[in-house]
């Protein structure tokens, strides 16, 4: 396999680990036809408090999760990728306060893990070696009915149809450079009649230290289109519990707030041979009805070549 193009791939997988459900899913550039790649992945996440509907941050119901992600990933084509993603993840409630939701899961401060949610995606590449535009669709179902109140869970059980682009250059007055960016629109399954569709979209930029080390940096934006507001402490533009006040959730109101935020983050990746290491760390910088929260990203890929 040709080492520039592992190495750009994997610097995607990097970049792309903790803003979408599917991280090879979200690159411009698709492997050729034959050539597949297995992804392994561990991240962490600490929620570190809240962010209500005006932006005030609170240091309280905080929590954790860890998380392995499974990914394959195969070149149907030259253009014409298939992608498949599961993550396993652990939880655990953190804040030193009771819980938002007061149930048991969240109050004993205890790990619950379950297996995630299954994605399936496909992407088409139009361009050449030194630049894509790569169309996709990916789809989102959960691997079974897992608990998504509270804070302490594993994710928020809901079916997803993605629709999106991602684009890709090398810099030609910078050879080692290269910028990625996408933006893809998630249908997503209603709770109680609530729209809660969402804009994902992110833009990443390269340099190539070396032939095998890479180093990156990014820029992730997210904007629902729906879900409710939670208020805020200050009574702007209402106090708490805003528009979810009259509503039979309970502990999964997260479920179905208006969440608005945007990342910044970065990392690297190193080749050695057919396998590519990357880590990479991510912080929620602002936002609103969010979480702040920061994610450590480590792991490995590996390339196979079925085309001989």
């Amino acid at each position: 396999m040709n080492p520039k193009l592992g190495s750009l791939l994997a610097t995607a997988v990097a970049a792309a680990l903790v803003q979408a459900p599917s991280p090879v899913a979200a690159q411009a550039f698709t492997p050729p036809q034959g050539v597949g790649s297995v992804t392994l992945a561990w991240q962490y996440v600490d929620n570190l408090g809240h962010l209500y509907t005006d932006g005030f941050f609170a240091a309280r119901g905080q929590s954790v999760t860890m998380s392995v992600d499974l990914e394959l990933d195969y070149g149907v084509t030259d253009r014409l990728s298939a992608t498949f993603d599961v993550p396993y993840v652990w939880a655990r409630y953190t804040g030193s306060l009771p819980s938002f939701s007061n149930l048991p899961r969240d109050n004993c401060r205890c790990w619950h893990s379950a297996l995630q949610d299954f994605t399936f995606a496909a992407r088409y590449r139009l361009g050449d070696d030194s630049w894509a535009v790569t169309p996709l669709v990916r789809y989102v179902l959960p691997s079974h009915d897992y608990a998504f109140r509270g804070e302490a869970v594993s994710g928020r059980d809901l079916r997803e149809t993605q629709l999106g682009f991602s684009t890709g250059a090398k810099l030609g007055f910078l050879p080692r450079a290269s910028v990625q960016a996408g933006y893809t629109y998630a249908f997503v399954e209603k709770v109680l009649n609530i729209k809660l569709d969402r804009s994902n979209a992110f833009v990443d930029i390269g340099y190539a230290l070396t032939p095998r080390l890479y180093v990156h940096a990014n820029g992730l934006l997210q904007r629902t289109h729906g879900g409710l507001r939670g208020g805020s402490v200050t009574g702007h533009p209402f106090p708490l519990p805003g528009e979810l006040g009259p509503l039979p959730l309970g502990g999964g109101r997260d479920r179905v707030l208006r969440v608005n935020n945007w990342k910044v983050g970065g990392g690297l990746s190193y080749g050695v041979g057919p396998l590519d290491v990357f880590a990479s760390v991510t912080n929620v910088v602002q936002g609103t009805d969010s979480h702040r929260s920061q994610a450590y990203t480590v792991g490995a890929t590996w390339y196979f070549d079925l085309s001989r």
